[in-house]
């Protein structure tokens, strides 16, 4: 386990690192929607599993050693675990039926919740200008979805769902951070999503023949892994209501990856809500780390003051 008083990188540092898990989900994303057509959701999500569970512990056996698994909040790892499983099975189902722009632009909505929630559960500052900002970006993605206006009816249940499990997760994702060692957080989260995944293996299990599919799965397993793990060390380097506007770039990913596989083009409409996705998440992230420097100034004058008093 981490020391409480280690050093926090800067914010910028947890931005790149966002922004590359980022590009990440959007491969993962991209490749399901394709995946999920010729095999069960469940069978496919115990592959992306697997694949994520042999990656990490060969990292941690063949470089760090068992000893580097020892944690303190075993409780926190393994429901951390359970919410990752909870997430990945509504968002294969969810693009199972939804293109992989409409889906992103929906599960983004996340952002706007944690934002909300961050100052009440993990004490972050959240100004009132900033939450008109992320709010700016919720519009941006509505725009894009067009409620009542795309059809997508039911199938809206699905990322509704993963949107109240993936705030939890990423409130715990955030918490953990500051504490727990970020290759010990994904190795338990990918043996705990692996156990959940196992048990309905025995009923949805299929013959895979096509050597394409087989590498789209490791394609799935690998993205997730890298994504994962750069996630948590991003929310290392920075809190989650600086980190959160930004993610709303991953409806631009996504609506590129679904152009390019799937021939997907997005209407009018849809670029309009990526750019405004992309204003209010960009100028709300700029702000926040502003106020970051300004508390920090502030901070640094106080003592001097103080004296002068």
């Amino acid at each position: 386990m981490k020391a409480q008083g280690r050093v926090r990188a800067s914010a910028w540092g947890g931005l790149l690192l966002l922004l590359a898990a980022m590009c990440c989900f959007a491969i993962l994303d991209t490749t399901t929607k394709g995946v999920t057509a010729a095999v069960p959701p469940m069978m496919a999500l115990w592959l992306l599993f697997l694949v994520q569970t042999l990656a990490v512990g060969g990292y941690v056996l063949a470089v760090r050693g068992v000893a580097s698994v020892r944690t303190d909040h075993l409780g926190l790892h393994l429901t951390r675990g359970s919410l990752l499983m909870g997430v990945q099975l509504l968002a294969f189902y969810s693009l199972k039926f939804l293109p992989v722009g409409e889906y992103t632009a929906l599960a983004m909505t996340t952002p706007l919740l944690v934002t909300l929630l961050a100052s009440r559960f993990l004490g972050e500052h959240v100004s009132a200008l900033r939450l008109l900002l992320v709010g700016g970006g919720l519009l941006g993605t509505l725009v894009i979805v067009r409620p009542g206006g795309a059809g997508l009816g039911w199938a809206m249940l699905w990322p509704m769902g993963l949107v109240l499990v993936n705030t939890a997760y990423q409130l715990l994702t955030s918490k953990m951070a500051r504490t727990e060692d970020a290759i010990t957080t994904l190795l338990y989260t990918c043996l705990t999503a692996l156990a959940l995944a196992t048990v309905p293996m025995l009923w949805v299990y299929v013959p895979i023949a096509d050597s394409a599919l087989w590498w789209s799965l490791l394609l799935m397993g690998l993205a997730a892994t890298c994504g994962n793990l750069l996630f948590i060390l991003a929310f290392e380097r920075a809190p989650a209501a600086t980190l959160m506007p930004y993610m709303y770039l991953q409806i631009g990913m996504a609506i590129l990856g679904g152009w390019l596989v799937y021939d997907h083009v997005p209407d009018f409409w849809a670029t309009v809500g990526m750019g405004l996705v992309a204003f209010f998440g960009v100028a709300g992230g700029l702000l926040t780390l502003y106020e970051a420097r300004q508390r920090q100034s502030d901070s640094r004058q106080a003592p001097s003051l103080g004296g002068a008093a």
